[in-house]
């Protein structure tokens, strides 16, 4: 039996399968305590129980493996680690580990893990060999994210004509309430999911409304962890920063990841709430130290040479009327390599995408477009420069809802 088969249940048949097992009033048990009690019942027939997740070491030298399912949050299912075992292996936080796991003798209160099968979809024996984080040769990124995959999506179509994405793009979407930065991060998730099945792609929300999460997971075929705006602040740095371990440990993997981050600002804010007071505060109750963590985070997105990347696109917040997210965003402009800017005008006559293309650009995208293509955008930009951001959007969908594809609408340029 595996742990995620129980995870991936609802409520209801967990509760049958409780019942069958003869488990004493299931129905009052929440959902990770009917699994600890289910798998109890299941091991006494001496049945072989894996179990997998993301390792967060304490400070006490053990460990335990967080499911995403559960935003990393501590739990009755959670998987011990053994001191023993993390030196063995040389396991690191944000290590994905699967293997066999045993019930809890008397006197423990979790399941722990006997044996590793594998760390990061490696050999643990391959897994000792990979090189740590800060030691990969950071790069720009080369290879290109194709975002166009749907005729009438003309959101990434644009953003794949105008702004384009690499592998390893740091990427900051600089957009005012309401201007449909969520929607975009969808859009944005859905292409990834379909152009590049074979990357790693997370999606982080911070700070942000329980529906909003919802309506994520719904939309989006990818792993969504959110910590929502009733959480403390220290959850929200808990969340974020198991989701960067666990990428980074995936990137020494030589794998793809790409995490869309839902907002920066909110991150920042959180930081700006837990950490400790240095007696320097900026403008806006900024504490000096508290952009920090926030940046490293961000800064953690490039290219690796020899394969692997992280890639962060992330949202940040302006027009909110506070201070404290206009000083947030003046730090972290400009330590992107891409930014794409929606613009409130827009919005306001209901034009989607509310992209304000001429303040929208990516760095060294000569590397991510083909020659031609990257001439022709050029010649589109010197048009549009001339224009207000209204007049812009108007007249380059006026014409790239006429072709299927960006291919078809740069070759009509040409007729």
């Amino acid at each position: 039996m595996h742990l995620n088969d129980l995870r991936e249940k609802d409520i209801a048949e967990l509760t049958t399968m409780a019942e069958e097992l003869q488990i004493e009033n299931p129905s009052n048990l929440k959902k990770h305590e009917l699994i600890f009690a289910i798998l109890k019942a299941t091991a006494k027939d001496d049945k072989s129980i894996f179990g997998n997740g993301v390792l967060e070491i304490l400070p006490d030298g053990f460990g335990f493996l967080r499911s995403p399912l559960y935003n990393y949050l501590p739990g009755a299912d959670d998987i011990y680690v053994s001191p023993s075992q993390i030196r063995k292996f040389g396991l690191r936080k944000g290590d994905s580990v699967e293997g066999e796991i045993r019930p809890p003798k008397e006197g423990e209160r979790y399941f722990a893990l006997v044996k590793v099968n594998e760390i990061n979809s490696q050999s643990p024996e391959k897994h000792k060999k990979t090189v740590l984080f800060d030691n990969l040769t950071p790069l720009y990124p080369e290879k290109k994210i194709n975002l166009e995959y749907h005729p009438t999506n003309y959101s990434t179509r644009l953003i794949d004509l105008f702004v384009p994405q690499g592998f390893g793009q740091r990427c900051l979407i600089v957009a005012p309430p309401k201007a449909g930065k969520t929607v975009l991060l969808q859009d944005i998730a859905n292409a990834i999911t379909t152009n590049h099945p074979e990357s790693v792609l997370i999606v982080l929300l911070i700070d942000e409304r329980p529906e909003e999460v919802t309506d994520m997971r719904r939309n989006v075929n990818a792993e969504v962890v959110s910590s929502t705006f009733d959480e403390p602040a220290t959850r929200h740095v808990q969340v974020a920063e198991m989701v960067i371990e666990k990428a980074k440990r995936l990137t020494e993997a030589g794998k793809d990841v790409i995490i869309l981050l839902d907002s920066i600002t909110r991150l920042a804010r959180a930081y700006n709430t837990v950490v400790p007071p240095s007696g320097k505060i900026l403008s806006g109750g900024v504490d000096s130290n508290a952009l920090h963590k926030p940046k490293r985070f961000f800064g953690s997105a490039r290219n690796i040479e020899g394969g692997g990347s992280l890639t962060i696109i992330a949202t940040a917040l302006i027009d909110t009327g506070s201070r404290m997210d206009e000083v947030i965003f003046e730090e972290f402009k400009g330590t992107g390599n891409s930014e794409i800017q929606l613009d409130r005008k827009l919005l306001e006559k209901r034009i989607f995408p509310a992209l304000d293309i001429n303040k929208s650009s990516t760095r060294k995208e000569d590397l991510l477009m083909a020659p031609s293509d990257l001439q022709r955008s050029y010649l589109l930009r010197k048009v549009l420069h001339a224009m207000a951001p209204i007049d812009a959007m108007e007249f380059i969908l006026s014409r790239v809802t006429k072709t299927k594809t960006n291919t078809e609408f740069l070759d009509s340029m040409n007729s």
